[in-house]
């Protein structure tokens, strides 16, 4: 099981337990994490679940997909290191990963 910390736009952090193969929203909403909305329940139809994974995790993350870019657009204060959480995937390779999360949705 990995180790996700969720940073809140305040600098407030939370380290919570994955399930591997559930994605980084689901995970927040598992755990009541504040900041991820997820209003389309993953399906990478809006930008609810906006992150900004923290750079030393951005480039150990698989490349997001042209959908996920396109959904970006519609993200408030989106960064070079923004990502869909409802895209990224929990496995062993993402133990220890750090998000944060913005402070306005959508």
């Amino acid at each position: 099981m990995a180790k996700i910390t969720f940073i809140d736009n305040e600098g407030a952090s939370r380290t919570v337990d994955a399930e591997d193969g559930a994605t980084v929203m689901e995970t927040a909403l598992r755990n009541d994490v504040p900041g991820i909305e997820a209003e389309c329940g993953g399906a990478c139809a809006c930008a609810t679940c906006h992150v900004y994974v923290e750079e030393s995790w951005f480039a150990k993350l698989p490349k997001a997909e042209q959908m996920e870019e396109d959904m970006l657009d519609f993200a408030s204060d989106v960064r070079p290191t923004s990502r869909l959480s409802c895209q990224i995937r929990v496995s062993a390779a993402t133990d220890g990963l750090v998000v944060t999360t913005p402070e306005t949705q959508g």
